[in-house]
Formats: C-alpha cells, structure tokens, sequence
C-alpha cells in the first residue's frame, strides 16, 4: 500500500500545487490552466511528463469534466439537473465510488475491488488529502480522479458565490 498526499495552496491564483509522499517528496505536479478556455488541470510526473489530464467541457447547459490518463479517457464527472442540492455523477469504466465523495471520504473499487482510499484530512490550512493507493497500477487513476473531484468541488463553489452576489 502506498499513501500520497494531496495539499492544495489556498491562495494559488494558478492552480499549481504538488502530490507528496509519506517522506514529503514531490511525486507529481499539478498544473491548472489559468485564464484559458478550456480550463484545464495537467498532472505530471517527477520528470515533468504529462500522466493525466481533467478538462472541463466548454459550452455545456451543466458542468461536465473528463478526465484522461495516459491519453484515454477514463471516467467522466457531470452534474445532473436538480432544483436543490447540486448532484453529480461519475462515469466510468469498471470504477465504482463507495462513500461520500463529495465529502472526500470514499472508496475506489474496480470490478468489485477496492484499489484505493481517499479521506479529506481536517484541521488543515487549504484542502488537503490523504490518498491510500492499494493498486499501485492504478496510482495514476486515483490521482487523477482526486484531483477532479476537488475541481469540480472548486467550480461548484464559485458558481454558488457569483449565484449569490
């Protein structure tokens, strides 16, 4: 099992912020697009290669992110029409969540095994969270898959206060 950590900057205008390890080494960078359509998040590794990418769909009636890794498509985040609390739902191949991932307190199973864990770390200055990969081939996944469901949460924030001014 192997355990990351995911700190993200508070006041980070562009969405850059980095993947720990347990030793609190960088293991992956990631990088959001600022100022640009479609906005982007681009997850590296410790030699700067691209392993995932989370772009959000431009010109939609609801939000829709995709998230690739390796060049594929893997899953997709969308919000559903509802009149209250806002829903989403994940789209993925053989990816199931089991918890609260809105919340950030989940697990990722495939084909009915869970791969890994992921628990929003409290007491913290910013968002952080602690990712258990239990599959180690499937590191790439969970990064990717966390790192989009905070931007999303991240998105569903701003709509929410500009709703309101």
């Amino acid at each position: 099992m192997k355990q990351l950590y995911i700190k993200q900057k508070v006041f980070s205008l562009s969405g850059k912020f980095t993947v720990k390890n347990q030793q609190e080494q960088d293991v992956y960078y990631v990088e959001g697009s600022f100022m640009q359509i479609p906005k982007t998040f681009s997850i590296m590794n410790t030699t700067r290669d691209e392993v995932a990418l989370i772009t959000k769909k431009v010109f939609s009636f609801l939000p829709k992110f995709f998230v690739q890794v390796n060049g594929r498509e893997v899953l997709t985040i969308k919000k559903e029409f509802s009149f209250f609390k806002a829903r989403y739902t994940i789209d993925a191949a053989d990816i199931e969540v089991h918890g609260n991932w809105w919340d950030m307190d989940f697990q990722v199973l495939q084909h009915g095994v869970v791969i890994g864990k992921v628990n929003k770390e409290w007491f913290t200055w910013g968002d952080s969270y602690k990712v258990q990969i239990l599959d180690e081939e499937m590191e790439a996944i969970m990064i990717a898959f966390v790192v989009a469901i905070d931007c999303v949460k991240a998105d569903q924030a701003t709509a929410s206060s500009s709703a309101t001014i």
